[in-house]
């Protein structure tokens, strides 16, 4: 039995962004940024040419687009512990980047600072944002952290940036789901839509860990967003993955000896995408 509807119907934002319905987004994990405990005083240039140099490396193997995340900003705090610095360096690598590559890009603040995300995309041209706690609540590394749905979206429209579109974790890597432990898959699908976000996105259990597709199928069906797979997509699997998903979020597998703070290593990168081609 379909479940009703939980939110009013809306384009799919896969297909409006990337211009397909099976899109491939490489991940740019940035370098320390100022603020960080490993930045070490590395000059911005150095952090922007090195993200430069990971978009091309994507364009070249022909990735659909893009997100750039302070992913080397480890550990990672929570969003109001982020000074401004960093949605300030983000924003200037943000737009580099999309200048650069001429694709479609998009942002993720970590840890699930949606609104310095939101920022950062207004100011870098970016088209979404990817908020791993969209809703509810979650036990992260971080501790505990709250969905910021109704405070980012009420952001966004101060911004009057309606056109950035949120991608949302449905069952959030990196921590316990203690919280929401008597509430299954469908449900915590359901209330990413009822809270507006535009895609969902499945996850494994961390970084490189991948949704099984029993998961992934469970999300599809329980909600008429479009559906992504946010970790673990490699060479192997993105056959399964993409009989079932609208696309897929990727960098560890693309990345030299598939470790993500490697850079993207072009065999790995060309390989992988000339596999999504027959498939697609």
């Amino acid at each position: 039995m379909t479940p009703q509807p939980v939110a009013k119907p809306r384009p799919c934002a896969v297909t409006e962004l990337f211009g397909r319905k099976k899109a491939i987004i490489g991940v740019i994990h940035c370098l320390p940024l100022p603020g960080a405990p490993e930045h070490e005083g590395r000059p911005m240039a150095a952090i922007v040419d090195h993200a430069l140099a990971e978009a091309e490396r994507y364009r070249a193997a022909g990735v659909d687009g893009l997100i750039v995340e302070n992913h080397g900003d480890i550990p990672f705090a929570k969003p109001e512990h982020l000074g401004p610095e960093t949605a300030a360096a983000m924003a200037v690598i943000t737009d580099r980047v999309r200048t650069a590559a001429g694709l479609p890009v998009g942002v993720n603040v970590l840890a699930n600072a949606a609104t310095q995300a939101l920022a950062v995309a207004v100011a870098g041209g970016a088209g979404f944002i990817r908020v791993n706690q969209w809703a509810n609540a979650y036990v992260a590394n971080e501790g505990l952290i709250e969905g910021p749905a109704a405070a980012a979206l009420r952001y966004r429209a101060q911004l009057r940036a309606h056109q950035v579109r949120v991608f949302a974790d449905v069952h959030v890597k990196h921590g316990a789901h203690a919280i929401t432990a008597d509430r299954t898959i469908e449900e915590l699908a359901r209330d990413v839509a009822f809270f507006e976000a535009d895609v969902t996105i499945a996850t494994g259990q961390r970084t490189g860990d991948s949704a099984t597709l029993d998961e992934l199928r469970t999300i599809k069906e329980a909600t008429e967003l479009p559906v992504v797979v946010g970790s673990g997509v490699t060479i192997d699997n993105v056959r399964d993955i993409l009989s079932l998903a609208d696309g897929v979020i990727i960098a560890s597998s693309l990345k030299r000896d598939g470790v993500w703070w490697n850079e993207v290593d072009p065999e790995r990168g060309a390989a992988f995408m000339a596999e999504v081609r027959r498939l697609r």
